[in-house]
């Protein structure tokens, strides 16, 4: 499969998901709301929470498994490094009150003005930061 169609594919099977779990549960798809979710139960209200979070493990573990030349994860980056990345994404994701799954799949979706904002500040902050690690940092 050629990559811009893997993409496309990709594409359309995230905005399906996304819109099913809105149409029939009324929710969502921001991962980082999800997973808060999950830390800070509501009663009645974790299962689908969970059922979420083991699907996006297990279909990317699926996919590595069974797609021929699929990009392994990295394994060069020291565990320091990925958990100050993990807190600072943590950190981000609360102060925009949402993720880039929410605001750019569903918020964009929903022509939200505080996601378009939103998304374009994490567009922005990752092009800056690849910027200083290619080109500055190395």
């Amino acid at each position: 499969m050629t990559t811009w169609l893997s993409a496309l594919a990709g594409g359309v099977l995230i905005g399906l998901a996304a819109t099913l779990l809105l149409w029939l549960n009324g929710r969502v798809a921001g991962v980082s709301g999800i997973f808060n979710g999950v830390i800070f139960p509501n009663k009645g209200d974790v299962a689908w929470r969970y059922a979420f979070l083991i699907g996006l493990i297990v279909a990317g573990g699926a996919y590595m498994a069974f797609v021929p030349g699929a990009p392994l994860p990295r394994t060069d980056y020291s565990r320091t490094a990925l958990l100050a990345a993990g807190l600072l994404v943590g950190f981000g994701t609360r102060m925009g009150n949402g993720c880039t799954s929410g605001h750019g799949v569903c918020g964009l979706a929903r022509l939200s003005l505080r996601s378009f904002v939103a998304v374009l500040t994490f567009m922005a902050t990752a092009m800056a930061t690849t910027f200083l690690v290619k080109h500055v940092l190395s």
